[in-house]
């Protein structure tokens, strides 16, 4: 009986940071860019309490006993799903239809990927003007490389190619290009990816290494809309029938640790 007390114990902490995952969720419905998060579960070893082995007759008992000892959380995983667009009064903002991320370099030097393309022109060395997310990471373009430009350009008459080409007027008010294409990267396994803050994500072994959709054949392009911002993909509906379903798996647990309570109670009345 001491056993089940442990066993149901794992389960409601298993269920709180169930309950945890889901309320991280719907505190971001609103986040730009968010990812839903999936508590996944896996049971703790078992004990044998009669092996498969032969009757005294010498019948055999193809099947066994097992008891298990509880469950634990094995993983939180991300559902890169396609999120709402949202159209935004930044013309800077950008959202990304199909797999691909943005890149950005973050203030480590390191270089992160996120789905949130509110981006914004941040003054750079010489008074020229970099591309930059909110948290000021320099956006990268499909080379790797900082957006950077002229401290003469107007924000407002940028326009963005589906393909993530930056084009400017010329005297003549035809769009020229500005040498830069905002870079987009695919993930064989996104789902390895590593989240590092915010809404954005580290590429990892899991993840496998990131791929140019400029670069790399055999990729389905994504497409970019200048304007439009991609909103959380988060089911409000379904999360709330999860925070369900969760608070009732935690109270089946608590009543296991009951039920055993009052058996040992019982047991230890037998002597009276």
């Amino acid at each position: 009986m001491v056993r089940s007390l442990w066993t149901a114990a794992t389960g409601m902490i298993a269920q709180q940071n169930n309950v945890d995952t889901i309320a991280n969720n719907l505190a971001n419905v609103n986040t730009i860019g968010y990812k839903t998060e999936v508590a996944e579960f896996k049971s703790l070893l078992y004990q044998d309490i009669q092996a498969k082995t032969t009757s005294g007759n010498g019948a055999t008992k193809p099947v066994g006993a097992q008891v298990g000892l509880g469950v634990r959380n094995s993983s939180v995983t991300s559902r890169f799903s396609q999120g709402s667009f949202y159209e935004s009064t930044n013309e800077l903002s950008f959202a990304v239809s199909g797999d691909g991320f943005f890149s950005v370099k973050g203030q480590d030097g390191g270089t992160y990927y996120t789905r949130n393309g509110d981006f914004h022109l941040a003054t750079y060395a010489n008074n020229r003007l970099a591309l930059t997310n909110s948290d000021g990471d320099m956006v990268l373009d499909s080379s790797g490389k900082e957006i950077i430009l002229d401290s003469n350009i107007i924000s407002s008459n940028i326009i963005v190619t589906a393909d993530g080409e930056l084009c400017y007027p010329d005297e003549n008010n035809n769009p020229k290009s500005l040498g830069y294409t905002i870079g987009l990267w695919q993930f064989n396994n996104p789902s390895g990816l590593e989240k590092v803050g915010g809404t954005s994500f580290a590429a990892t072994g899991a993840s496998g290494p990131a791929m140019n959709e400029a670069t790399t054949n055999g990729l389905v392009k994504s497409k970019m809309r200048q304007g439009y911002l991609e909103g959380s993909n988060v089911q409000v509906a379904d999360e709330m029938v999860n925070l369900i379903v969760a608070q009732r798996a935690y109270e089946l647990n608590s009543k296991a640790i009951q039920a055993t309570d009052e058996m040992m109670g019982q047991a230890n009345s037998l002597r009276r």
